[in-house]
């Protein structure tokens, strides 16, 4: 993350010195670094020339390497404080790199720290024996961008990063196989066809028990009953329909359009009827 918003950073600023300004670039002066042991004894220190390639610096587990140089636009200037500056980490061999931010004070002098006890979260992964390529990014609004190589550095080989738990989710899961049931079998059609008699059968019975018993539907044919009939047959015939083809919603819209109409069907077949009894009674 860190590396991400650094160069990011230094594409603009170089994008705005370049378009803000045609000024000289950037230039330290006294770069020198330190490296100290845990308990306060110096280990090496040396003063490095900008330009020329510099020496191999080697950090043990606990070491501490401190780099102090001043920032200006020429050598004879006072300091200035750059935009960004950025100390790189660059591993040639596997390509890694990181960041380490600068922190640069208004007069131009600045200091980093590279505590091997406790080292930043921007340094890439190292293998023992393999230098890390160190380089100095500035970057400002009004000169272009400096990169000026300092040294190389031998880092203790890193740790295995620790696993998150969340490591598996990262990896092939097992192929999903699905199980279907076999196909429902259907019945003979022979079968299939008795039972539908069966359930036909009560309404051949019905009939036969009703003309046997003598009852009698005088206004059944009526023209103020016969709209209710038909209403009460449309619903038959939307269940029907249902039970073969039609979803429950279907079912619910043309029963809510159907009910109106069977309603008042109803209620005007029930009206003619009673004003025919009551008619008969006064006779």
């Amino acid at each position: 993350m860190i590396r991400a918003v650094a160069i990011l950073a230094l594409c603009a600023l170089a994008h705005a010195g370049t378009v803000l300004s045609d000024s000289s670039l950037l230039i330290i002066k006294t770069p020198k670094y330190t490296v100290t042991s845990p308990d306060g004894a110096q280990l090496a220190s040396k003063s490095l020339d900008v330009g020329v390639a510099g020496p191999t610096v080697t950090l043990g587990g606990r070491d501490i390497l401190k780099l102090t140089f001043t920032v200006s636009e020429t050598k004879e200037d006072k300091g200035v404080q750059p935009h960004q500056t950025f100390l790189r980490l660059f591993d040639p061999v596997s390509g890694e790199e990181g960041i380490v931010p600068v922190r640069v004070t208004p007069n131009g002098k600045a200091k980093v720290e590279i505590n091997m006890n406790k080292p930043p979260s921007g340094l890439p992964p190292t293998v023992a024996a393999q230098p890390l390529r160190a380089d100095l990014l500035l970057g400002s609004f009004v000169h272009g961008p400096t990169t000026l190589p300092l040294f190389d550095i031998v880092m203790p080989a890193s740790g295995t990063a620790p696993a998150s738990p969340e490591e598996s989710t990262y990896h092939p899961l097992p192929e999903i196989v699905h199980t279907f049931r076999p196909e429902q079998k259907l019945p003979v059609t022979a079968l299939s066809g008795l039972f539908a008699l069966a359930v036909l059968a009560p309404w051949p019975i019905l009939l036969f028990l009703w003309s046997q018993a003598g009852m009698k539907t005088p206004f059944l044919g009526s023209p103020s009953v016969v709209p209710f009939t038909a209403c009460l047959a449309a619903f038959e015939v939307l269940l029907l329909w249902y039970w073969v083809a039609l979803r429950l919603g279907h079912v619910l819209l043309y029963g809510a359009i159907l009910t109106p109409f069977t309603a008042f069907a109803g209620k005007t077949a029930l009206m003619a009827v009673q004003e025919r009894r009551l008619g008969a009674v006064r006779k």
